[in-house]
């Protein structure tokens, strides 16, 4: 529990947005797959990414860490062994999903299991197509929900049209395809992020992109000796930018911002909401882009958020939604029915805590609908060990008219381990 009160401060100053998740996933997933060394620099040191390195390592990768710097010794697919124990990929959704694939192909025997979290978050949009590719998998409720176990080997390669743009959903078939037989093909509704797609050409990978659809041969392998430079999570960064815009008098730059543009779906949003936001020191060079962001204190107006550009930015929803809170309008929040299965129920959750501190907002089946310009009182907040909600409400504190208590802050640990300590120094 952390008592959080902020009232007529104002926000200024430059910090350095930690490594982003999923690059760091999957640096370490692609690094342990591949033959070679893979050295990467700016690893998020977060709970998530922890789990993962715990993983490989339990299937005999030699990984070195030092804080943010990690350093994979890959023997290719044929170095990964079975693993004696469990493997427990914490909160992680990324690590469960992606090891899915992965493991599909081994020829031996695993068990994956979570937190708590975890053992409520479908998998059967992962266990299904990985069985229609010959995958033995069993789980609760038909493989629906961890601990699922997994006899993996003998696949072949499928053409699958997702229901959902899941990037998660297509690398863990695609990581699969890489070691079945025949060509492998994910078709989706719209693009999601391509970080996976980015990093298999980065490691020698021969993948073929045609809008929505991505393709690959099995039998492929990768070859490391690459040094990976993870840029600063946009997803992370996108709570201090909706900060720098609505907390008065407030001027705020994040370094070394990931720019991959299947991510960037937050600043448009915050663009047409009338934002002001400029771009320096831009690197485009190398497989992800990334920049340094100014915000300053704007006047925020309401939009529409829906259609093609849910996909880019569904980790951002919930900070959009208390920018919105502070937006003059209506703004609504459609297409978002991936929100019910993230960490928690992300469309309840933000809805049900934002309304504990006076937001005019109500919960759609597919989004939420919020009334702005709306003051904010204080009150005591719930993160039910979801991160971005717990950095949600320690914003909201910011433009609330009295104290704001967090209860479970410690979620925030999972993707942004040293979000207090940027806030307090924004402060002075």
């Amino acid at each position: 529990m952390r008592k959080l009160s902020y009232k007529k401060s104002r926000l200024n100053g430059a910090i350095n947005i930690p490594g982003d998740k999923s690059i760091s996933h999957r640096a370490v997933m692609f690094g342990s797959m591949a033959r070679g060394k893979t050295t990467v620099e700016n690893f998020l040191p977060g709970e998530d990414c922890l789990s993962t390195i715990s993983c490989f390592e339990k299937l005999g990768v030699q990984i070195e860490r030092s804080e943010t710097a990690v350093t994979v010794y890959g023997k290719g697919f044929e170095g990964l062994k079975e693993s004696s124990d469990i493997l427990n990929v914490g909160n992680s959704g990324t690590t469960a999903r992606l090891m899915m694939g992965i493991l599909s192909g081994l020829p031996f025997h695993s068990v994956l299991i979570g937190d708590e979290s975890i053992a409520k978050r479908p998998m059967k949009r992962v266990t299904g197509p990985l069985r229609d590719m010959g995958a033995r998998i069993q789980g609760n409720q038909d493989g629906n929900f961890t601990p699922i176990s997994i006899q993996g080997g003998d696949l072949s390669g499928i053409n699958y049209a997702s229901p959902v743009a899941s990037a998660q959903v297509k690398s863990a078939i695609l990581l699969a395809g890489l070691q079945a037989k025949g060509s492998t093909t994910v078709q989706e509704p719209f693009k999601s992020r391509d970080h996976t797609e980015r990093m298999l050409r980065a490691f020698g990978v021969d993948i073929e992109i045609d809008g929505c659809n991505v393709k690959l041969e099995g039998g492929q392998s990768l070859t490391a000796d690459l040094h990976i430079v993870v840029p600063g999570d946009i997803s992370s960064a996108a709570f201090f930018l909706v900060a720098g815009a609505i907390v008065p008098d407030s001027k705020v730059t994040l370094k070394r911002v990931g720019l991959n543009p299947t991510r960037t779906g937050i600043l448009e949003v915050l663009k047409e909401m009338g934002a002001s936001l400029t771009y320096t020191n831009v690197v485009e060079d190398g497989p992800e882009p990334y920049a340094d962001i100014t915000v300053v204190a704007s006047s925020l107006k309401a939009v529409e958020v829906s259609g093609e550009i849910i996909p880019r930015l569904i980790d951002e929803i919930p900070i959009i939604a208390l920018m919105a809170t502070q937006a003059e309008g209506t703004t609504v929040i459609k297409d978002a029915q991936e929100l019910k299965v993230k960490e928690t129920n992300r469309i309840d959750t933000v809805v049900n805590e934002l309304k504990k501190l006076g937001a005019k907002i109500t919960a759609t089946d597919d989004g939420m609908i919020i009334e702005g310009k709306t003051k904010l009182t204080g009150g005591q907040l719930d993160s039910y060990g979801d991160h971005r909600i717990g950095m949600m409400g320690a914003i909201a504190s910011l433009i609330a008219e009295d104290e704001t208590i967090l209860v479970n802050d410690e979620a925030i640990n999972v993707s942004y381990p040293n979000f207090f300590e940027h806030l307090e120094s924004l402060l002075g």
